[in-house]
């Protein structure tokens, strides 16, 4: 279904973003991985998608807080692939403090990672996309684009932002064959969250399962993860002939939890 189309997925070393990485490579797409790492890991990551999907699939270092970098990033994919045909912005990072604790640098970061570096590969990807007339753009938001928590000014603030920044993309490029929409997941079993789920059980004395089904009930109705491959699974149905008149979208994968 997207043979011949490349896609840059930001953040795409391992977990969501590689799940996603894998899924559109599966769908055909030639991909960048990209991801602050070793470079033999970065380029491991890439051959197992190479040889899971059999696309082209390479590794790109470039720290999207680094403007500069990011058209280079670009320029390199124009040689390579001859454009970016779909950007999934997944990127994050994200600090746990009060407001009042907060540093400079800190909140600094988590703009120029999780929001400017978005919108210059957005602002880079456009013009290529345009003489297309076809091109798809994902922004990796959360729950929390969609309610508050506490110790999180700067992800709450970050993820709420891709959706404005979502819809006005959406807006710009209507008629031009490119759409711009927004995946906002719940839970996913990340490392982080995996270690924390674990740490409680090892506290409460309590199986890991127990555990785990405790962390999500309070959260998912469904009382289980949402899986990665489903995640990668709705940025494929984006990009699909089925998704052209979706545009400007939040498309929440959260298993029920807006829904409390």
């Amino acid at each position: 279904m997207l043979k011949s189309k490349c896609a840059l997925i930001t953040g795409s070393i391992a977990g969501l973003g590689y799940a996603i990485a894998e899924s559109l490579a599966k769908a055909g797409a030639h991909v960048i991985v990209n991801g602050l790492c070793d470079a033999a890991i970065g380029e491991a990551a890439a051959s197992r998608l190479a040889t899971v999907a059999g696309v082209d699939a390479i590794f790109d270092g470039t720290d999207v807080a680094d403007v500069a970098a990011v058209e280079r990033m670009f320029a390199n994919a124009r040689a390579r692939f001859g454009g970016v045909d779909i950007v999934v912005n997944n990127a994050v990072v994200r600090h746990f403090a009060p407001i009042d604790q907060m540093t400079t640098e800190q909140w600094n970061m988590s703009l120029a990672v999780n929001v400017s570096a978005a919108f210059h590969c957005v602002r880079l990807a456009l013009p290529g996309m345009k003489i297309k007339g076809w091109g798809r753009i994902i922004n990796l938001s959360s729950i929390f684009g969609q309610r508050g928590a506490e110790n999180r000014i700067d992800y709450v603030t970050t993820k709420t932002a891709l959706l404005g920044m979502t819809r006005a993309i959406a807006i710009e490029t209507a008629l031009t064959g490119i759409t711009c929409n927004a995946i906002a997941p719940g839970v996913v079993p990340s490392p982080a969250i995996l270690n924390r789920i674990d740490s409680s059980a090892k506290a409460d004395g309590i199986p890991v399962a127990d555990a785990e089904r405790r962390y999500l009930a309070s959260r998912h109705p469904t009382e289980r993860f949402v899986a990665l491959e489903n995640v990668g699974a709705l940025a494929v149905f984006l990009c699909s002939p089925a998704a052209q008149d979706i545009t400007g979208a939040t498309l929440p994968i959260d298993g029920g939890w807006q829904a409390r």
